[in-house]
């Protein structure tokens, strides 16, 4: 198993190793070398290596190759994760999965993201890097009412929060209260 392991890291590193400075550099190898195809550039004998295609980010992909999967941001991914709880209720001091208040939406959608932000709003609204109301990005953690009330900056001017009792998770115009800051983890 351990050997098994070895080989493929080892033809990782080949392969890793055969980009340099954005040229191939490739050894003359015995008559064994299977062809490696990077999009972009070409195919090429690396011995050892079994015949693969590589997609290199940037470059177009072959024709007939699959395309890359598009990277998603956490931040994009934590709004994902607060936007399938919309309708949820709120229950003061909840931190999901079933309901939540508004600093607990926020750290239960950022940890389905793999990011781990405190619990409270005063204290996510002090965390982070700071954010100007013109540069907000889906994802941003969003402060309101002094620190009291935090939410996820959905993208389009909105917001997704959990209100108040009574209030179920929902999406809200940023502007419907008095923001007073913005994070970004």
């Amino acid at each position: 198993m351990a050997s098994s392991t070895t080989q493929r890291s080892v033809r990782r590193i080949a392969v890793a190793s055969a980009l340099t400075f954005g040229a191939i550099a490739v050894s003359a190898g015995p008559a064994l070398a299977e062809p490696v195809t990077i999009s972009g550039i070409g195919t090429f004998d690396i011995p050892g290596v079994p015949a693969q295609t590589i997609q290199v980010p940037g470059l177009p992909a072959l024709p007939g190759a699959p395309a890359p999967a598009p990277l998603v941001s956490a931040g994009d991914k934590a709004v994902q994760a607060a936007a399938s709880k919309i309708g949820s209720p709120y229950v003061y001091g909840a931190s999901g999965p079933d309901s939540f208040d508004c600093s607990g939406l926020v750290q239960w959608a950022f940890k389905q993201a793999g990011i781990n932000l405190p619990r409270t709003s005063y204290d996510q609204a002090s965390a982070g890097t700071p954010v100007s109301t013109s540069a907000l990005k889906p994802g941003d953690v969003v402060s309101f009412y002094g620190g009291s009330h935090s939410g996820i900056y959905a993208g389009n001017g909105e917001v997704i929060h959990a209100a108040t009792s009574g209030t179920p998770v929902k999406r809200a115009p940023l502007s419907s209260m008095p923001m007073d800051g913005a994070r970004r983890y």
